[in-house]
C-alpha cells in the first residue's frame, strides 16, 4: 500500500476529528501550490482575497462565503501546525462525551460566530483588518467540553495531572493579556469561539441540541449526491388456476344434508337399517 492509498484509508475509517485536521490540511497545501504556481507564472492572484474574512463590512457583503471559509485557511504553516495540534487535543476530549456530527457543528456555527464577534468589535472599534484560521472553531470545541466536563483530570507532560478547567483557564487568560498587544482580531475571534462553547452546552442541558438543524442539512446534500441503490428485479409467480369459492360452500351444505338424512334414519329404524355405504361415510366425517 502506497502513501496515497494509506492516507485515503486513513481519511475513509477516520471520524470528524481526523476528517476537520484533513481538511484544513489538504486546503493548505492545495492552495501554497496553487499560488507559488500563479507566482512562477506572474499571475496576479491572491486566493486570501476570496477566503479571508474582512471586518470591513462592505467587503464582507460581497463575500459573505468567508463567514465559513476562514475557518480552514490559516497564514503560515506554523500557524497551521499549532491549530491542528490544539484541535486533535480538544477534538479527543470532546469525543468523549459528544457526537461527531456535534463536533462538525460546533466546528462550524463556533467558527461561524467568532467571525460575527470580529466583525462586530472591528467595526464598533473602526478597524480594517483580515482573519483566518480555525482558532475560534477550536476554542468552541474546548470550552464546550470544559463546560461540560469541568473536572475531567488530565496528564500533563513535565506539569503533571491537571483539571480541564484550568488549561481552558490558562488558554483565555493568555488571550486576554494579548488583547491589546498584537493580534487583536485572531484574540477577539478566539474568545467569541470560547463564548459560543458556553452558550453551546447551556443551551445545550435545556435540552436542544442547536447543531442538529447543521447535520440535517448537510445529511440532505450528502444523500442528494449519493447514487441511489437499485432494487433488484423480483419475478411474481401468479397462481393462473382460479379456487372455486362456491364449490367448497355447496360441498359443505351436501355433506351436512346426507348426516341429517341418515341421522333421520338411524332415529326412525335403527342404526343396522343403514347400507354399507352409509355407515362408511359416517365413519368418514366423524375423523
Amino acid at each position: 500500500m502506497n502513501i496515497i492509498d494509506d492516507l485515503k484509508l486513513h481519511y475513509k475509517t477516520g471520524g470528524m476529528l481526523q476528517k476537520l485536521i484533513f481538511w484544513n490540511i489538504g486546503l493548505f497545501v492545495g492552495f501554497t501550490l496553487l499560488d507559488v504556481i500563479l507566482k512562477l507564472a506572474k499571475v496576479p492572484f491572491n486566493y486570501f482575497d476570496f477566503v479571508a474574512l474582512s471586518s470591513d463590512l462592505s467587503v464582507f457583503i460581497m463575500k459573505p462565503w468567508t463567514l465559513i471559509t476562514f475557518n480552514f485557511f490559516h497564514s503560515g504553516i506554523f500557524h497551521l501546525i499549532f491549530n491542528l495540534l490544539v484541535l486533535h487535543f480538544s477534538g479527543r476530549l470532546f469525543n468523549t462525551y459528544f457526537t461527531d456530527k456535534q463536533m462538525f457543528g460546533v466546528y462550524l456555527l463556533g467558527g461561524m460566530f467568532s467571525g460575527l464577534i470580529f466583525l462586530l468589535s472591528y467595526f464598533l472599534l473602526g478597524n480594517v483588518s483580515l482573519l483566518v484560521g480555525a482558532s475560534g472553531a477550536i476554542m468552541a470545541i474546548l470550552i464546550a467540553t470544559t463546560v461540560y466536563a469541568p473536572y475531567m483530570l488530565l496528564r500533563i507532560p513535565l506539569i503533571g495531572v491537571v483539571k480541564l478547567w484550568h488549561v481552558a483557564f490558562v488558554i483565555l487568560a493568555i488571550d486576554l493579556i494579548q488583547l491589546p498587544m498584537n493580534n487583536t482580531g485572531g484574540h477577539i475571534a478566539h474568545l467569541g469561539g470560547a463564548f459560543f462553547g458556553y452558550l453551546y452546552i447551556q443551551i445545550l442541558k435545556s435540552g436542544t441540541d442547536i447543531t442538529t438543524p447543521l447535520s440535517s442539512f448537510f445529511d440532505k446534500i450528502v444523500n442528494a449526491f449519493k447514487p441511489k441503490e437499485k432494487t433488484p428485479f423480483k419475478k411474481v409467480h401468479r397462481n393462473t388456476v382460479k379456487k372455486d369459492v362456491t364449490s367448497g360452500v355447496r360441498n359443505k351444505d351436501l355433506t351436512q344434508k346426507q348426516i341429517d338424512e341418515i341421522l333421520d334414519k338411524i332415529s326412525k329404524s335403527g342404526y343396522d337399517s343403514l347400507t354399507k355405504q352409509e355407515k362408511e361415510f359416517l365413519f368418514k366425517v366423524g375423523k
